[in-house]
C-alpha cells in the first residue's frame, strides 16, 4: 500500500513539474512572486553537509540558515546568532541566539508537525554530524580548529540559546568557516526520521522550504511564512512566494529561456550566447538593455597552470626548474588571452591570492616581457643542453582554447608543448595522484580569507590528502603561515599573507592566469538583486515588478 502511495504522489510531482515547465498556468497563479533559475548540473542532495559546489549551495542556502553569514561586502554578521563574542585570546567562541527562529513545519516528522525553535542543542547536533565518519560529508574540515581534548570535543550547548565553540588555538579565519553552507542548522527530528533519505526531505529554518523535487525535472521552493527575519520597513522577508528551478543540460536552452523571460536569471559564460551577448570589452550589447542587466563583481577564484615540483630523485625535468617556470609566466600573455578569449570578463594576474584578500583594491600589473623569458631560457639550456623532454599539459574540453594559447606562446621559447584532453573525471585523478606533469586547475575560496589560497603550499596538505597538486614544500612558508594563524590584529595578518603570496609568486610551483569575475545576467524586472565575490544567491529581499513575457 505504502508503494503505491509513494508512486501516486511521485506521478503527481511529475505531472505538475510537467504543468509548470509548459508553461501552463492555474487561475490566479501571479508569476511576478516566483523566481525561476535553471541549474544545468542537477542537484543529487539538499543535505548541508554535501554543499560541496555552487548548484547545490544555491538551494540549501534558501532553506537553512547558520550561526553567520556573508554580506555583500564578505562581512561576517549574525544569522540565526543574535550576536558573538571571542574570548581567550581567540582560543574560545561564544554565541547567543536569537529567540524567534523556528523550523519549518513538516507533518510526517513527530515533534515538527507545527515546527519548533531553534535550540543550541540542534546547532551542536548539526555541527557534530560533519564529524560523523558514517555520514562521509565533505565539510568535516571546517571543525579542524575545534580542540576535541576539550569539554564536548570543542562544541558545548550552554542552556537553549548559548554555544560555545573552543578552538585549540587562535583561528581567525573560524567565524568565516561558520558562514559556510556545511555550517547551517538542521532539525534533528527531521534527520533522524528520514535517515539518508534527509537529503531529499530536508528540513531547516531559511526563508524557503521544499515544496517538490523530481530529479532531472524541476525543483519548487516556496515560501516560510514562519521566517524570522523582516525588513527595515517591518515587512517579512522573503518578498517572493516562490522559487522554481529547471534542469535543463543545453546551455543554449538556458540562454533562450532567459531571453523569453523564462528564467529571470543565468550565472557564468558559456560560448553558447558568450559573443552574441557580450562585446569585445566584455559589456552586454546594446541591443540585450532593455531585457537584461550584467550584474558583475570580482570572484575569490583564480586559474592557474600547475607543475608537479616534485618526482624521482635526481630526475631533471625543465618543469621543475623555477627559471623555466619562471620564463614560462613571463611570455605568457594573459591580457591578450583574457580579451580575445574570455571578452575581458576575467582579471589578468599575477598572484595566487585575489587582491581583495590582501586588502588591495585591484590586482597588480602583470609582468609580460618574452625577451627576458628568452634569455633566462637560455641561462637554463646552457647548464641542462638537451634535448628537452615534452611538457605534457593536460585539461578538460573547456580549456583547449586557453591551453592552445598557452602552448603557442611556450613553444616560441623552444620547447615541445602537448596538449592532453580528457574527462573531468580522469582529470581530477590525474592530478590528486601526481600523474599531470603541467595541468589547468582552479581554486575556488570556500570562506573570504586569503589562508583559503595559501593552504594550497602547506606540505601536510599534499594530494590526493590534499588540495596541495603541485607537490610544493618549503618549511619556512609552513613555518610562517602557521605563526600568521596565530595573529590576532587583521592589519598585520594582511601584512603577512601578502609576504606568504610573494614567495609563492617566486617559487612559481604554479603560474595564476586569471581571477574569475562572479557574472549574472539578471532580467530587467528583477529588484533587489545581490551579488557577491563568493557567488551565493541570497532571494530574501528580489521582487520582480511584473511577470516576465514567455
Amino acid at each position: 500500500m505504502q508503494r503505491v502511495k509513494n508512486a501516486l504522489q511521485f506521478g503527481c510531482s511529475a505531472f505538475i513539474a510537467l504543468l509548470v515547465l509548459s508553461g501552463c498556468r492555474n487561475e490566479g497563479y501571479d508569476a511576478s512572486t516566483v523566481f525561476r533559475y535553471n541549474e544545468s548540473a542537477n542537484l543529487t542532495s539538499l543535505d548541508p553537509a554535501f554543499a560541496r559546489t555552487l548548484e547545490p549551495m544555491w538551494v540549501v542556502d534558501q532553506l537553512f540558515d547558520g550561526l553567520v553569514e556573508l554580506d555583500a561586502q564578505l562581512n561576517v554578521r549574525p544569522s540565526i546568532a543574535e550576536s558573538y563574542f571571542a574570548s581567550d585570546q581567540g582560543k574560545t567562541w561564544t554565541f547567543v541566539l536569537r529567540n524567534d527562529v523556528r523550523f519549518t513545519a513538516h507533518p510526517d516528522v513527530p515533534g515538527l508537525q507545527e515546527g519548533r525553535g531553534v535550540r543550541a542543542e540542534d546547532v551542536v547536533f548539526s555541527l557534530n554530524r560533519l564529524r560523523d565518519p558514517a555520514l562521509a560529508s565533505s565539510g568535516r574540515w571546517i571543525l579542524d580548529a575545534l580542540d576535541e581534548e576539550a569539554e564536548g570535543a570543542g562544541m558545548v550547548a550552554l542552556g537553549p540559546d548559548t554555544v560555545i565553540f573552543y578552538l585549540k588555538e587562535a583561528y581567525p579565519p573560524f567565524l568565516g568557516l561558520l558562514a559556510t553552507p556545511y555550517a547551517n542548522v538542521v532539525a534533528p527530528e527531521a534527520v533522524t526520521h528520514f535517515g539518508e533519505e534527509f537529503r531529499r526531505n530536508p528540513v531547516g529554518s531559511g526563508p524557503f522550504q521544499l515544496a517538490w523535487w523530481v530529479e532531472d525535472v524541476a525543483c519548487v521552493l516556496h515560501k516560510n511564512k514562519a521566517y524570522w527575519e523582516s525588513d527595515e520597513m517591518g515587512v517579512s522577508l522573503p518578498y517572493l512566494d516562490a522559487v522554481h528551478i529547471s534542469f535543463a543540460a543545453d546551455m543554449g536552452a538556458e540562454y533562450q529561456g532567459l531571453l523569453q523571460g523564462k528564467f529571470d536569471f543565468m550565472s557564468g559564460l558559456h560560448a553558447a550566447y558568450m559573443e552574441e551577448l557580450l562585446d569585445a570589452e566584455g559589456r552586454l550589447k546594446d541591443g540585450y538593455a532593455d531585457v537584461l542587466r550584467l550584474e558583475t563583481t570580482p570572484f575569490l577564484k583564480t586559474d592557474y597552470i600547475g607543475f608537479l615540483v616534485d618526482g624521482n630523485e635526481g630526475e631533471w625535468a625543465p618543469w621543475k626548474d623555477v627559471a623555466v617556470r619562471q620564463a614560462l609566466s613571463l611570455v605568457a600573455d594573459r591580457d591578450g588571452i583574457a580579451r580575445s578569449l574570455r571578452r575581458g570578463c576575467v582579471v589578468p594576474t599575477r598572484d595566487f591570492v585575489p587582491p581583495v584578500l590582501m586588502g588591495r583594491a585591484r590586482a597588480r600589473p602583470v609582468p609580460y616581457d618574452p625577451e627576458r623569458a628568452q634569455s633566462m631560457m637560455d641561462s637554463v639550456r646552457a647548464h641542462h643542453p638537451g634535448p628537452w623532454p615534452e611538457l605534457v599539459l593536460t585539461t578538460t574540453s573547456d580549456y583547449t582554447d586557453l591551453c592552445a594559447a598557452l602552448q603557442y606562446q611556450w613553444e616560441t621559447l623552444g620547447l615541445t608543448v602537448k596538449i592532453d584532453v580528457v574527462s573531468p573525471s580522469t582529470h581530477r585523478e590525474r592530478v590528486a595522484n601526481g600523474k599531470a606533469m603541467a595541468f589547468r586547475k582552479s581554486w575556488l575560496a570556500d570562506y573570504p580569507d586569503a589562508e583559503n589560497f595559501l593552504s594550497l603550499f602547506k606540505t601536510s596538505n599534499f594530494a590526493p590528502g590534499g588540495p596541495n597538486y603541485t607537490h610544493f614544500s618549503d618549511p619556512d612558508f609552513d613555518a610562517q603561515l602557521a605563526a600568521t594563524m596565530t595573529e590576532v590584529s587583521d592589519s598585520i595578518r594582511l601584512h603577512q599573507y601578502a609576504a606568504l603570496n610573494d614567495r609563492i609568486a617566486e617559487s612559481l610551483p604554479l603560474i595564476p592566469l586569471f581571477h574569475d569575475q562572479v557574472t549574472h545576467f539578471v532580467r530587467q524586472e528583477v529588484e533587489g538583486w545581490e551579488i557577491n565575490s563568493v557567488n551565493r544567491l541570497d532571494l530574501r529581499r528580489v521582487r520582480k515588478s511584473s511577470a516576465p513575457t514567455p
